[in-house]
């Protein structure tokens, strides 16, 4: 079955194949570093750690490019009221953002960019604009002249022709809906960071970052950029405008946008006391891998309800994919193998790329691999499942968890390594054989305050995590 995205640009869902049917050029819009990411950003990110884990499970070869932007309105006024630079500001927080991205699991991009890195080709950029006739000055600061630029406004399907001409913003965000010339450059103010350029001193606006940073990585044509549905207007606009103007050729040729992440089926906002960043979910005890598992649980280009209720659901299903990794590895089995799970274990994998080829739909893929585990469960406790059936059924748990990446759980901090926990383990059966109860019921204990709970079965100990 062919690979499939819905594309923004077209409102369709389209086949998907790279330019040059072998590396997909893919940029995604990262944090801006001024506070810690929240859920919602969060929600986006893990969107396309999927993506690009399953382009690579598809045979194709990935150039992933995202920014950091390190200056910005919010970054420039937070890092001067703390009397900081911007690059001691903005450090803490992109340190903390690789953090909370290694703690869920997130693959790092082959390109982490930052805006401050990149000048000398946001301003080539500019250069080339001037030069096509779409800026004009105003007092210190070069703006993009939106009516010089016929499609603005082909990603977000907005109509602008009631845009006030000559009316324009210099702010880096501003109102859905209100096009206005855009500022690409902007003059310097008091105690503002500046940057000597031929454009005169000053700092570049939002916008420009992205579309300099990414041409100067992947080419004038990309063939994926991601990024949250807020972005499409005016950020990802504005990328497209600016990078068309300059090379006369498609910036981008599918553009894949993850929903909002709503809380109790509000927006998330801190004047709501709804506001929650990774390590907040975390200082309250559930694990990486559970936030990461409802994350990626519904589909992107839906709108993802985080609730504590589904938090502590998706808990549960992990719990119980967890525990049937576990009756594979450790029960015995009747010797053979039972045609019926064969065909039902190649079934759940049809099903479960089928889905993830059509839109990364997520919630049917999991659908697919959970009736699996329903049905071979039943078939375990009825004796149809055979030892030659476990290879298959390990093998499918194994591609489901290489994109979901879920099954393993987080070593808590002090926590104990799997070979520990091993040897634990056999000191405690020793301790049994010879009647020293008291050492083996201290081992347990120990055990179960490291978060690892045991099970005596007639084939031996099985453990698992907390």
């Amino acid at each position: 079955m062919a690979l499939r995205f819905y594309n923004t640009l077209t409102q369709q869902v389209e086949v998907f194949t790279p330019q040059d049917g072998h590396t997909v050029r893919m940029y995604t819009c990262g944090p801006t570093v001024y506070n810690h990411v929240h859920i919602g950003n969060l929600r986006t990110f893990t969107f396309q750690d999927l993506l690009r884990r399953w382009l690579i499970y598809r045979g194709y070869a990935l150039q992933h490019v995202m920014n950091i932007t390190d200056v910005e309105d919010k970054i420039i006024r937070s890092a001067m009221q703390q009397g900081k630079s911007i690059g001691e500001y903005t450090a803490v927080y992109e340190k903390a953002f690789l953090e909370d991205i290694d703690r869920l699991r997130l693959q790092r991009p082959e390109k982490l960019v930052r805006a401050t890195e990149h000048i000398p080709e946001m301003v080539d950029s500019i250069e080339k604009l001037t030069a096509g006739g779409y800026t004009y000055r105003s007092e210190d600061s070069v703006y993009f002249r939106i009516a010089k630029f016929p499609n603005y406004g082909k990603l977000s399907h907005i109509d602008f022709s009631g845009q006030r001409a000559g009316a324009r913003v210099d702010v880096d965000e501003y109102d859905k809906d209100d096009a206005r010339d855009f500022v690409l450059w902007k003059g310097p103010k008091d105690g503002e960071p500046s940057w000597e350029s031929s454009l005169g001193p000053g700092r570049p606006g939002w916008h420009i970052e992205c579309s300099a940073m990414a041409m100067k990585y992947l080419g004038e044509t990309l063939d994926i950029h991601t990024g949250g549905i807020d972005l499409t207007f005016p950020h990802h606009e504005n990328e497209i405008a600016q990078a068309e103007a300059v090379t006369g050729k498609p910036f981008a040729r599918f553009w894949l946008h993850a929903e909002h992440l709503m809380v109790e089926s509000q927006k998330m906002a801190k004047s709501l006391g709804n506001f929650y960043t990774l390590r907040d979910l975390l200082d309250q005890g559930y694990a990486p891998e559970v936030i990461r598992y409802l994350l990626a649980s519904v589909p992107y280009r839906k709108k993802l309800n985080f609730t504590f209720d589904g938090l502590r659901a998706a808990a549960t299903a992990l719990e119980r994919l967890r525990n049937y990794k576990l009756r594979l590895e450790t029960s015995r089995f009747t010797d053979g193998t039972d045609d019926g799970v064969l065909s039902a274990t190649q079934k759940a994998r049809e099903a479960f790329d089928g889905a993830l080829d059509d839109d990364l739909n997520t919630a049917e893929a999991l659908g697919a691999i959970f009736e699996f585990v329903r049905d071979t469960n039943t078939g375990m406790d009825a004796g149809q499942f055979r030892s030659g059936n476990v290879q298959t059924a390990a093998a499918l748990l194994a591609h489901f968890d290489s994109i979901f990446d879920v099954l393993r759980p987080s070593l808590q901090e002090g926590g104990l390594s799997d070979q520990e926990v091993d040897a634990l383990i056999l000191e405690r059966t020793q301790a049994k054989q010879s009647r020293n109860f008291q050492r083996s019921d201290e081992i347990r204990n120990l055990l179960a305050e490291k978060g690892v709970i045991l099970e005596d079965t007639k084939d031996g100990v099985r453990w698992k995590r907390k």
